[in-house]
């Protein structure tokens, strides 16, 4: 185990304003320990590229670095399908010289001169194919960019607008999308196997939720706070979450069988910073928890059965004038008397009516979808609280987004999207709200409501006709979705949620109209929503072959009989738990198992019938496994 310490004196961030070649030549003259660069683009995939790259080759191009200049890479190492191709696969390497670069230090190679780790600059980049951005940092860029252009712009054409927030367009200086996220994970220690059953009692019991931490996941979690400080963060909290189990203690006083869920939440940035600033801390939560023996899983459903880690991503825009001050944008003027703005009800809007624009960025695994499912604090539906009255804020933890607000400062008001996970493409997710903003601000503008009519049209009755929103559809809900409703009603009123990739993806490869939003300002393109569709689907496909079924299958063939003498009961379950178990496994002359089946629909490329063949198997094991307990519950 490596002896990792908190080091303040290390340098950790190079901000922008420091990008320049003086600077930087001063910076890396004085850290010798900063030996390579790596340029670190993020995929359609959202998988980020790490390079080493001598520093002295970068010091002598510095120039041409900062210039633009790109490091050339093979298309085959990045997933873009359809864009770099066997015959077209040159991929550039752009550094962003306008967000913060970081040093990564490796705590396992020591400079000899120094005494100190040896660093990597990390530079967040763009990927280039035929001098295009093809990249979902460039998406998300031209989404942040074309939102502000647009939004600046009906200030400017609209002096009524600017007096609703209290200032002329003269004053204003920017328009700057916010953004942050509460990044959930699980912790564990290596090669020991803790129970699902323990870990789901101890969740009913809540004995792990914002408990205190202790030994080594207390020390690993502090350091995570102090380094995220270090890297320019600050960060707000760190605590324990719902899932875990209390660990054991060896004679020494030291714990192990660890499984903890944890929490870790900085302040708000600008999107596109707000995103490096996630994929960076992922890197290093994951390298300080295993520098004390521990293993780190962003998964959203690593163990089935119990809570998953969601990546709640709350959102706004705020107004920046030439004096300094700031005017959040979905906040009212009066907060006593209105939950949203004009801006606020018509970004809400946006997002609630075109969801199904924006979930197939959110969810894009079968991981996902594992996690959102009824009785984990994950939302399933389509369907937001915004308090049940304007002065009681949203505590609703049942649905997909909430509106969070205080009566008592302006600068609190904004979105929270429970939706996402650690895994979450955090650059495309973002960029698809903000278009859906874009349009849903586009109509409440346009339709010349004011921000009573828009909340009524929000928060009308199923069935009821509405200008922008669905007739068929609810969209507001202050109660406990799965208390107080059935299946079929949640169903009904807010919409079937997709239950696997395809469903959620189905639209952008089946009707090119639903990707007129998305599209709009050239944010994205048919080439890049059909490459990252391929790259999911191929995905999907790949994970059900190769580990989903082969896991189900490993936990098939541990479901054996455990009752030797005769038993009526004993033997009645057993029967019906070996029927089950040859329905999804056992091939026979008579019939095909449900794993063979979706094998040959892979095959056959038949993604409809992936898919429902998959929400049988999944229908299948969970009902396996509940039988499977209640048989082995009935031995003695």
């Amino acid at each position: 185990m490596t002896d990792f310490r908190v080091n303040p004196d290390l340098l950790c961030i190079i901000p922008p304003q420091k990008h320049s070649v003086e600077d930087i030549t001063a910076i890396l003259e004085a850290h010798p320990e900063i030996k390579f660069v790596s340029l670190a683009a993020i995929d359609l995939a959202g998988n980020d590229t790490d390079e080493r790259i001598p520093i002295g080759d970068f010091h002598d191009n510095l120039q041409n670095y900062l210039d633009g200049a790109a490091v050339q890479t093979d298309g085959s190492s990045v997933v873009l399908p359809g864009i770099a191709t066997l015959n077209d696969g040159k991929v550039d390497l752009v550094p962003d010289p306008n967000v913060v670069w970081y040093i990564d230090y490796n705590y396992e190679h020591i400079d000899v001169k120094t005494g100190l780790p040896v660093g990597t600059l990390r530079i967040p980049s763009f990927l280039y194919h035929n001098g295009e951005p093809v990249c979902s940092r460039s998406v998300l860029k031209k989404s942040a960019g074309y939102f502000e252009e647009r939004v600046k712009a009906l200030f400017e054409n609209d002096p009524g607008l600017c007096e609703e927030y209290g200032f002329s367009h003269d004053d204003l200086d920017r328009i700057t999308l916010i953004m942050a996220t509460e990044l959930e994970f699980w912790v564990n220690s290596p090669d020991e196997k803790i129970s699902t059953e323990q870990l789901s009692i101890s969740q009913v019991l809540k004995e792990s939720y914002w408990k205190r931490t202790k030994g080594v996941v207390r020390t690993a979690l502090e350091q995570v706070i102090l380094v995220l400080a270090n890297y320019g963060f600050n960060p707000e909290m760190g605590h324990k979450e719902v899932g875990g189990v209390k660990a054991a203690v060896t004679s020494t006083g030291d714990f192990h069988s660890i499984m903890e869920q944890l929490e870790v939440d900085w302040r708000y940035s600008d999107a596109l910073q707000g995103a490096d600033y996630e994929l960076t801390a992922r890197i290093l939560i994951k390298e300080i928890f295993r520098m004390h023996g521990l293993e780190v899983s962003f998964d959203a459903k690593p163990i089935p059965g119990v809570a998953g880690s969601g990546e709640h991503t709350h959102v706004n825009a705020v107004a920046f004038l030439k004096n300094g001050k700031k005017v959040n944008l979905f906040a009212p003027s009066d907060l006593k008397k209105d939950y949203l703005s004009r801006i606020g009800w018509g970004s809400l809007m946006g997002i609630m009516k075109h969801y199904d624009l924006i979930n197939p960025f959110v969810s894009a695994t079968t991981d996902a979808f594992m996690r959102l499912q009824p009785g984990f604090e994950a939302p399933t539906h389509a369907v937001a609280s915004i308090g049940k009255d304007v002065l009681t804020p949203s505590r609703n933890r049942t649905v997909l987004l909430g509106v969070v607000r205080s009566e008592n400062t302006s600068h609190a008001t904004r979105f929270e999207l429970r939706s996402p996970n650690p895994h979450t493409n955090t650059y495309l997710c973002l960029s698809a709200i903000y278009q859906c903003m874009l349009n849903g601000i586009d109509y409440a503008l346009s339709s010349g409501k004011t921000t009573e009519q828009l909340e009524n049209e929000f928060i009308k009755p199923y069935g009821e006709e509405a200008d922008y929103l669905d007739k068929d559809r609810l969209y507001r809900c202050e109660e406990d979705i799965f208390e107080e409703m059935s299946e079929d009603e949640r169903d009904r009123l807010f919409g079937v949620p997709p239950a696997t990739v395809y469903d959620s993806l189905k639209n952008f490869i089946s009707d090119d109209s639903v990707t007129e939003i998305l599209c709009s300002g050239n944010v994205f393109n048919e080439k890049i929503l059909s490459s990252y569709s391929h790259a999911m689907l191929d995905k999907w496909q790949m994970e059900l072959l190769e580990r989903i079924i082969p896991s189900n299958l490993t936990t098939i063939r541990g479901i054996t009989k455990r009752h030797t003498s005769a038993n009526a009961v004993d033997d009645d379950m057993w029967s019906d738990i070996e029927k089950m178990k040859t329905t999804l496994a056992k091939d026979s002359t008579e019939s095909t198992s449900v794993f063979t089946l979706i094998k040959n629909a892979i095959e056959s490329h038949s993604l409809k019938d992936i898919s429902r063949l998959q929400v049988r198997m999944n229908g299948d094991m969970a009902e396996l496994a509940v039988l499977y307990k209640e048989y082995c519950d009935n031995q003695i």
